[in-house]
């Protein structure tokens, strides 16, 4: 009788793509319902990978709380653009995939039984690029927000903005940063949860203008990528400057959390920043705290004044308590009330004092008839004077210049031709 051998199951070689998932820092093969228990972080080397709006929500809120508002807003195609795909296409493709109508949902939910205006882009919707429709979701959950007075939270992963749809998916960083600017004028708070990546024109609108500002380790964020801002530059840039890390080293991040501590972060926050309810007391409407901070259309509006100066306003006098300065009528100086000194006499004949000191005055006559017979003599009047105190108290006032100084007498030249005649 024949031995009837077991029979072996071939053995498959293909396996379903969503079983295993490698590590991309510790290359590590981790089973994806080990993963997913986990948070999606891996427990190896604690690389957060990226999730899903779904994942997301119902990591953050408490569960069952959250109500999707605007769920049937959908990209156009208002350029007809075309590139290996139509446009339609992409999104058709991109709805498929994910079970989304664009790259970002938005609704009401608690985190702590604290309620919240939600906003949370998907990157695995093309990119999570932003668009009109994300950029309207975006600004719905601002005003509602601002209308229920509750506090907002975005957890941005973006590429950027949606090239498909040209000019208007770069005016979605005017709207929601308009939208925003409101909502902080009447203190109701905004925290923003940057998760990998970050970039682009939704980190330069409104992902980084959260009163608090938080991130996962390792997310990448920055406006460009770092081989064109090290081109642009022309310098080397240090290694991750464009990771979570370095910019909260550098104070552009408020706080690095990790996956597991990120519900629990935001809750404690909601427990500090609550809105403002001041009115004006006539028709209760929200008066603008006025609180210090950076308004990015009043910085805009700042900067335009200064490249583009309006015209000079001719200057206006100041104010003083009488007449100005270059109308006011000089006064005449008078002469000074102290004794002044003796005048002088001819130029080498020495005064009156220095001579009663050093010689008599017996003894420079004849000296001086000998030397020069023709000399210059004092004037009469000088030659009248004598050392007496009387003879200094009628002695001529020294005249006052314009500018308000005493001048001394000039000393007088006799008349030699008058004396011969």
């Amino acid at each position: 009788m024949p031995i009837k051998l077991p029979s072996f199951r071939p053995r498959r070689d293909a396996y379903p793509p969503d079983l295993w998932t490698k590590c991309p820092q510790c290359e590590e093969m981790l089973f994806n319902k080990q993963l997913d228990k986990v948070q999606r972080v891996c427990p190896n080397c604690g690389h957060h990978f990226r999730l899903s709006a779904d994942a997301r929500i119902g990591l953050l809120v408490d569960h069952g709380t959250f109500v999707e508002r605007d769920a049937g807003l959908q990209s156009v195609d208002p350029l007809n653009f075309v590139d290996q795909k139509t446009y339609p296409d992409r999104v058709a493709a991109a709805q498929l995939a994910t079970g989304m109508r664009d790259a970002a949902a938005w609704g009401t939910a608690t985190i702590d039984s604290r309620p919240v205006a939600l906003c949370v882009m998907d990157f695995g919707f093309m990119g999570g690029s932003m668009g009109a429709v994300v950029g309207e979701k975006v600004t719905r959950a601002a005003e509602y927000a601002l209308v229920q007075r509750m506090p907002l939270i975005v957890v941005s992963a973006s590429g950027g903005a949606r090239m498909q749809e040209g000019t208007l998916a770069l005016m979605q960083l005017v709207k929601t940063v308009g939208a925003l600017e409101r909502l902080r004028a009447v203190g109701v708070p905004f925290i923003s949860v940057l998760s990998d990546p970050t970039t682009g024109g939704v980190f330069a609108s409104f992902a980084v203008l959260g009163d608090i500002n938080l991130t996962e380790p390792n997310a990448l964020i920055g406006f460009a990528g770092a081989r064109v801002s090290a081109g642009t530059i022309a310098q080397e840039l240090p290694v991750g400057f464009q990771r979570s890390e370095f910019l909260f080293e550098h104070g552009f991040i408020d706080r690095v959390v990790h996956r597991s501590k990120l519900r629990a972060e935001i809750a404690m926050l909601l427990g500090y920043l609550v809105p403002a309810s001041r009115t004006n007391g006539t028709n209760g409407d929200v008066e603008p705290l006025g609180l210090p901070s950076f308004r990015p259309l009043s910085f805009l509006t700042t900067l335009a004044e200064r490249v583009m100066p309006s015209e000079p306003e001719p200057p206006s006098p100041a104010p003083t308590n009488g007449p100005s300065r270059s109308t006011r009528p000089i006064a005449p100086v008078e002469a000074p009330t102290q004794p002044v000194s003796q005048p002088i006499l001819a130029a080498d004949t020495p005064p009156a004092t220095e001579r009663s000191a050093e010689s008599p005055p017996e003894s420079l006559e004849p000296a001086r008839a000998a030397a020069a017979p023709e000399a210059l003599t004092a004037s009469p009047a000088a030659q009248s004077a004598t050392p007496e105190p009387e003879a200094v108290a009628t002695s001529p006032a020294p005249v006052s210049d314009q500018s308000g100084g005493d001048v001394a007498p000039a000393p007088v030249i006799a008349d030699e031709g008058g004396q011969r005649g």
